[in-house]
């Protein structure tokens, strides 16, 4: 199991296309865009092998492509989970799509091995 090392949050929105996985997107560019992920060489790994463990909160869930979320990372092993929660908010202009907000938590982590002593 990864040891995680790092948490970090995000929060994205899709203001006129009603577009769950937009949301998520720019919720997961704006969690990387807080902090310069320099854990791989502090612990002397290699960039590709960080777990990346991110948990994504929409309306609905379902509406959201895991694939196109994965692909925002440029390396590591990205595992998705996707849940119920984030905002939903009707448009005053009624236009059937209301504005998607989407939370992001963003976990990083290597395969440590523990040494005590």
């Amino acid at each position: 199991m990864p040891e995680t090392l790092m948490v970090e949050f995000g929060m994205g929105s899709s203001l006129r296309r009603g577009d769950h996985t937009q949301a998520a997107t720019r919720a997961v560019r704006d969690a990387l865009w807080h902090n310069s992920i320099n854990l791989a060489e502090l612990f002397g790994f290699d960039k590709k092998d960080m777990r990346i463990t991110l948990d994504v909160g929409v309306q609905q869930p379902d509406k959201v492509d895991a694939e196109a979320l994965r692909a925002v990372f440029p390396y590591g092993h990205v595992t998705v989970n996707l849940h119920l929660g984030g905002l939903d908010v009707p448009r005053p202009d009624g236009d059937g799509h209301p504005t998607i907000m989407a939370n992001v938590a963003l976990s990083v982590g290597f395969d440590m091995e523990r040494v005590d002593g």
